[in-house]
This record gives structure tokens, C-alpha cells and sequence, in this order.
């Protein structure tokens, strides 16, 4: 579930060889993974091992020497000459007995397939010469290639494209994944992910203490919400939705919904007076109250069982957005600010981070998209080839106060002290009008049930992906709380929950 950073990764493998862990001896078991995983993608065939100057080439000579035992027909192409290697890349590579081919694409071939052993997920600069040419010719081969570690070419902590990387069919990582591995672009090069025990102690990540997580559900299982057989609907939370005015009523009614779906015992929809009849024409089991002014919003929540609001959905750009948002901060409830509530404090974004710090909970989740990002937090959006989309949503949460969401493929979460998590299964498919409404309701109807605000984004965001693969190619926005029930099925079947 842990995610680490390189320097991270350095770190376990420096602690577990101060543990008394042999270093060659986690090089070993490294490259004896590599080679089964090499062995199941090409039973037969010609291999061939590009591999680089560090430990990931020593790698790729360990799963070199192993693949040849086995009776494979195995080359080695090395970026340098065997005796400027060192420690204990330079003692795999002296018990390699096979040929070592000039460092030229021209000598690549056809093989059955390729091993890239080049890089690794230590490369912090763009890659050039000799190796940007072997990486094109690796690509243009048409073989299936197998990466060590990472595909060369991708930052380990960022999922950057250095300039060119290799595109993988399969990755094999070692102890844990990286989040390079979860990061666009950097996920799509990868292929298939596995990771390898190599024999790193798990005690080192005490140690460690990493605050980058995988968003899936052995992750967060502590945190989902499974009603009590002697609950009650009260005791589930009750979320308001502000709705826009007569032409923009959709958006706020798919979040609505999605709250109910997501487990909220009650949802209302606080509609403005024009757009009431319409917004009470096509709802039945989310409630309709009439609420047209700030004011009139506040004097409603001066009910405490009113414990979420979700502001931003089709509400429009302005003064009264702005009113209304900081009218739901000023109580004891958690916020869920998405769209416009977000874009209408662009000019003025600390009026809103204020705010947020004199919550008197401190629940508050922003779910921008990567337009919305840039205007509420201009000052980091424009360091954007600088900063990863991890780091940006981890500097964004610390300046707000708040949990912030940025959404996408690999949409980010991150809290204000520091922790984030990471998904990846949301299809391509999710990208559609109204998806983004309907995640903000998701994480209000977790917040309602008393789930913490980041463990209830992080949740809504892998339901929410999960949602849209249970339906498949076609999803609009309205099927996204439909399939909703089927999610949760399969997760008290995963956790074996018993009601």
C-alpha cells in the first residue's frame, strides 16, 4: 500500500543492509525476480539485456546469469565498458560467462524480448546521447520489453518523462512501488506492475514512516462505513446541496444523489426559489428546501444535524458563491467545495484558506480539476514542469488548511499534514460531463457518516473509478450512482463484512 519516493527507496535499502541484510544478496534476489517474470513473458526465444552503469544494469546481469542457466540464449548490452563498474554492479557483472554486445541499437535485433536493466527509477535529468537513441530503438523494436524497477526514462518520484522513456509491457519493482509508477505519464510506460520481496525487512518502513499511499481498499478498510443493524437513518449524516439557479439545476442533483448513494442517511437540496419547481419535479428521495439568499442559508443551518454541505456544482461564479461558502465554513460541519465554489475565489483565494482555518471542524475537501487548480492556486500551477502533481496537491492542502483533490487519471489526495494517496483504476470512460459533480456528492455521504476528510475523498475517488468500471464503455454521469450499490456489495464481500 505504501508508495516510496527514490530517496525513500534508498533509504530501505540502507536500513535493511545496517539491519545485516547482504546488499549483493538483495541485487540477487532482485534479478532472480526479474528473470521469472522474464521467463513467463518469453517461455522462448532470444533475450536480450540493455542494461546501465548502477545497480539496476548489476540487476539485469543477475537476471542475465540466471536466464542462461535455465538454458535461455541471453546478451547483455552494456552502456560502458564491464571494468568501470563498480560495488556490486561490477560482481554481477564478473559472473556473467555470456557475450556482452557493443552498447548500439543496430545490435538490438529482433529478439523474443527485452530486458531494460538501463536506468531505473533513480534518473533525475534528461536522457541524452547514446542512451536516447537505445531507448528509440528499444521502442521501435516491436518487442515486448520487461523494465527493471521502472521503465528507463521515468522519474521514479514523479512519473516525469525524462526527455524519452522506454514503454514496458510489464515492470517488476522491488519491496514496494514507487509513485512514478501511479503518476502520468509515467503509469503508462509501465505496463503491468509487480513487486518482488527481495528481502528489505518491512520494519525499515517504521523507520521510513512514508506518506504516500495507493489508493485501494486494503489501504483505507479501517475507515469504510458499514451501517449498524440497529442504526438509523439520523445517524448517517445529513448533506445539503446548493443548487445553481433555473438553468443549472443537473449539476447539483448528480451530487445529491451520489450523497445518498454514497451512504448518507438524508440529503436536501437547497434550491434557489426559480429553480425550486423544477429541482422538486425530478427528485423523490433527496429532499427540496427553498433557500435563496445567504442568509436564508445560514438561518437553515443553524439546524446541527445539517453536518455536510457541498457548495460549487453548477452554482455559479460570484458574490453569492462566495457568500454561501463562507456562510457553510462558519459551522461545525464539513464542506465540500467543487467547480465554482472554487473558481469564485480565484481572485481572492486566501479569503477562502481564512476561512477554512477557523472551520471549527476542520473538514473541509477542494476537488478541483487541473483548470480549477490553476486558478485558485496560480502561485503553484505556474511551477508546473517543476512540481508533480503530487507534490503540487501536498503544498496546495498545506497552504489551504484543506484536503485537496486534484482530479484526473491519477487523481491525488492529499492532507494538510503531509499524507496523499494515489489511484489508478479509473477508465477512460470516467471522463465524462457531470463525473466530477457526482464525486463531490460521493465524498459528502462518506463525510456525513463521520469518515475523515481524507480517508473520504481517497475512498469516493476509488469508488467512484470503481463505479464507472462495474458499468463500462458508454457511462454518462447518471450511471455513476447507479452502479454505486454494486461497488459496495463487492467491498463487504472483499472485507467479509456480515450485517
Amino acid at each position: 500500500m505504501e508508495l516510496l519516493s527514490v530517496a525513500e527507496m534508498a533509504r530501505a535499502d540502507t536500513l535493511a543492509v545496517e539491519a545485516g541484510v547482504v546488499s549483493f544478496a538483495l541485487m540477487r534476489s532482485a534479478g532472480e525476480a526479474v528473470a521469472e517474470a522474464a521467463q513467463a513473458l518469453a517461455p522462448t526465444g532470444d533475450i536480450v539485456v540493455v542494461a546501465g552503469r548502477g545497480n539496476n544494469g548489476g540487476d539485469g546481469f543477475v537476471a542475465a546469469t540466471d536466464l542462461a542457466a535455465r538454458g535461455r540464449k541471453v546478451s547483455v548490452m552494456l552502456l560502458c565498458k564491464p571494468d568501470t563498474l563498480k560495488g556490486d554492479a561490477a560482481r554481477a557483472a564478473q559472473q556473467w560467462r555470456g557475450p556482452v554486445l557493443s552498447f548500439s541499437p543496430v545490435a538490438l535485433g529482433k529478439p523474443a524480448l527485452i530486458i531494460d536493466a538501463l536506468f531505473g527509477a533513480g534518473l533525475d535529468r534528461d536522457v541524452k546521447g547514446e542512451p536516447h537513441a537505445m531507448i528509440e530503438a528499444i521502442n521501435a523494436s516491436g518487442a515486448p520489453v520487461l523494465a527493471v524497477d521502472l521503465p528507463s526514462g521515468i522519474n521514479g518520484s514523479t512519473g516525469e518523462v525524462m526527455g524519452v522513456a522506454v514503454r514496458a509491457v510489464r515492470t517488476v519493482t522491488f519491496f514496494r512501488k514507487k509513485s512514478g509508477h501511479l503518476l502520468l505519464p509515467g503509469r503508462l510506460h509501465c505496463g503491468d506492475v509487480s513487486f518482488a520481496d527481495i528481502g528489505i525487512p518491512p520494519s525499515v518502513l517504521e523507520t521510513i514512516r512514508p506518506q504516500t499511499f495507493e489508493n485501494i481498499p486494503e489501504w483505507w478498510r479501517g475507515h469504510f462505513p458499514v451501517p449498524d443493524a440497529a442504526g438509523h437513518k439520523y445517524g448517517r449524516g445529513h448533506v445539503v446541496v446548493t443548487s445553481g439557479g433555473l438553468a443549472h439545476t443537473g449539476a447539483a442533483r448528480l451530487a445529491a444523489r451520489a450523497a445518498l448513494r454514497g451512504g448518507a442517511g438524508l440529503v436536501t437540496l437547497a434550491s434557489p426559489r426559480d429553480a425550486l419547481a423544477v429541482n422538486a419535479a425530478a427528485l423523490t428521495a433527496v429532499m427540496v428546501r427553498e433557500v435563496e439568499t445567504p442568509v436564508d442559508f445560514a438561518a437553515y443551518l443553524q439546524d446541527l444535524r445539517l453536518n455536510v454541505c457541498i457548495l460549487g456544482p453548477g452554482a455559479g461564479v460570484g458574490a453569492r458563491t462566495r457568500d454561501m461558502v463562507l456562510t457553510a465554513l462558519s459551522g461545525p460541519r464539513a464542506v465540500v467545495l467543487d467547480a465554482d465554489a472554487l473558481t469564485s475565489f480565484a481572485a481572492e483565494p486566501q479569503t477562502l484558506f481564512k476561512a477554512i482555518a477557523t472551520q471549527a471542524n476542520g473538514q473541509a475537501v477542494l476537488t478541483p480539476h487541473e483548470g480549477e487548480f490553476a486558478r485558485l492556486f496560480a502561485s503553484l500551477a505556474g511551477k508546473d514542469h517543476a512540481l508533480s502533481k503530487l507534490e503540487r496537491a501536498r503544498l496546495a492542502a498545506k497552504e489551504s488548511g484543506a484536503v485537496v483533490l486534484i482530479k484526473g487519471a491519477d487523481t491525488v489526495v492529499a492532507a494538510p499534514d503531509g499524507r496523499a494517496s494515489i489511484a489508478s483504476n479509473a477508465p477512460p470512460w470516467l471522463a465524462t460531463a457531470g463525473a466530477g459533480d457526482v464525486l463531490s456528492g460521493m465524498i459528502g455521504g462518506l463525510l456525513a457518516q463521520h469518515v475523515p476528510a481524507f480517508e473520504a475523498a481517497s475512498i469516493a475517488v476509488w469508488m467512484h473509478g470503481e463505479a464507472a468500471r462495474h458499468f463500462g464503455p458508454g457511462l454518462i454521469a447518471e450511471d455513476l450512482s447507479e452502479a454505486l450499490p454494486a461497488v459496495v456489495s463487492d467491498l463487504y464481500r472483499r472485507f467479509d463484512v456480515r450485517l
